[in-house]
């Protein structure tokens, strides 16, 4: 009723979202003027989200942060930093690009294809051997069962 903001926080840190904060929607920055846990989430109000309308309004939109208030990882990368990689076996032969990233409950999985197909990458050491980042590639070790499965292409149109 006052505009609060149900969140649902997709991130590691969730006191990013403390008072006086700074968030991003859709291109446009707002400062959390109240943070209160609400089980499985948090209520947020963002200033000059006052009314029940404007809150409306935001539903269903991502919350970001820029990149230079993320925090440092030491051994793991964001999201953002995996998808788009390009993707080599340990001989050098080229995998294609990581499209998405698949959450499982032990570990995730990088979605590598290429204009044909699609292998899927555990995300662990002993498959992943190299991340390098700013140089844009992932050097993977295709272990046996691993395997690249075509991808389905439409139906010809007639």
């Amino acid at each position: 009723m006052r505009g609060e903001l149900k969140v649902e926080p997709l991130t590691d840190f969730p006191e990013r979202f403390r008072r006086g904060a700074s968030v991003w929607i859709e291109g446009r920055a707002y400062t959390v003027s109240l943070s209160r846990s609400q089980p499985p989430g948090l209520l947020l109000q963002l200033e000059g989200v006052t009314t029940r309308e404007r809150a409306t309004d935001l539903r269903g939109r991502y919350l970001e942060v820029p990149e230079g208030d993320l925090p440092e990882l030491e051994g793991a990368y964001y999201r953002f930093e995996i998808v788009g990689l390009e993707v080599f076996d340990t001989s050098g032969a080229s995998l294609g690009r990581v499209e998405d990233v698949i959450e499982t409950g032990a570990n995730d999985v990088y979605v590598v294809r290429d204009a044909e197909s699609e292998l899927l990458v555990p995300a662990i050491d002993t498959v992943v051997k190299e991340i390098d980042v700013a140089g844009g590639r992932m050097v993977v070790e295709v272990l046996e069962g691993m395997e690249r499965r075509p991808l389905k292409k439409p139906p010809r149109r007639r």
